[in-house]
């Protein structure tokens, strides 16, 4: 009995590694990328490829294990959540309203620890960010945010 159910999972699990998620790879140039519209330090620029790119970007840099089955679902299902949230590479398709606020929720999750999410750094220990960076992030996202506010008034 044992040894039907083994096989039974086995078998499951080498049909589902038919059944693949599309990747969230861009082959066109991002022009509504936050780069292309506004002034992005290349060390801030830097630390959101590193930390954030992957899960609000729409070119994610997917690990070996993302090609096995139930983990890409899982992946693809967090990087979907993540770029309804904010996506880096269509923010200038936000209204100016909408760019001020999602810089604002940047600022206060980075500032708050809260991203990127603690289960993003145990595997991805470079994205995990010093005090130093989430102040560089925090402070670029500040001054964005007013810049774009005093644009709006």
């Amino acid at each position: 009995m044992k040894k039907k159910i083994l096989l039974g999972l086995l078998l499951l699990f080498v049909v589902i590694q038919l059944f693949r998620p599309e990747k969230n790879k861009s082959e066109v140039e991002q022009v509504n990328d936050i780069s292309k519209v506004y002034q992005v330090p290349t060390e801030v620029g830097q630390l959101l490829k590193i930390s954030c790119y992957d899960c609000h970007s729409n070119n994610t840099n997917y690990p070996w294990y993302a090609n096995i089955q139930p983990v890409a679902w899982w992946l693809n299902n967090h990087i979907t959540e993540g770029k309804r949230e904010l996506n880096f590479s269509e923010f200038a398709t936000y209204s100016p309203k909408k760019q001020a606020h999602k810089l604002d929720e940047v600022a206060e999750l980075v500032s708050g620890g809260d991203m990127p999410l603690s289960s993003y750094t145990v595997i991805h220990g470079d994205a995990k960010l010093n005090n130093d960076q989430k102040k560089q992030l925090v402070d670029w996202a500040n001054s964005l945010k007013a810049e774009i506010e005093m644009k709006v008034k």
